[in-house]
């Protein structure tokens, strides 16, 4: 589930291994590049966290970042 956080829609997934948390990074990054909209991502083994916001209208949270987080969630079946 996202949240908003200090100008931010933030997630935390976490995988069967890194090898799984990486393919969904792979998929994540084609959204972004598809949508021109990049999150800011950490992973460190199993677990992913991506941090959306609009960089353009001064960091907040825009409907750029809530059309990517449901394509994300899609890329999950959610």
């Amino acid at each position: 589930m996202w949240i908003e956080e200090n100008n931010e829609l933030v997630r935390k997934f976490e995988f069967k291994d890194f090898v799984e948390a990486f393919g969904f990074l792979t998929q994540v990054a084609i959204l972004s590049e598809k949508q021109n909209h990049h999150a800011f991502i950490t992973n460190v083994y199993n677990k992913v966290e991506l941090r959306l916001s609009t960089h353009d209208a001064g960091n907040i949270v825009t409907d750029k970042d809530r059309t990517l987080a449901v394509a994300i969630d899609a890329l999950l079946g959610e």
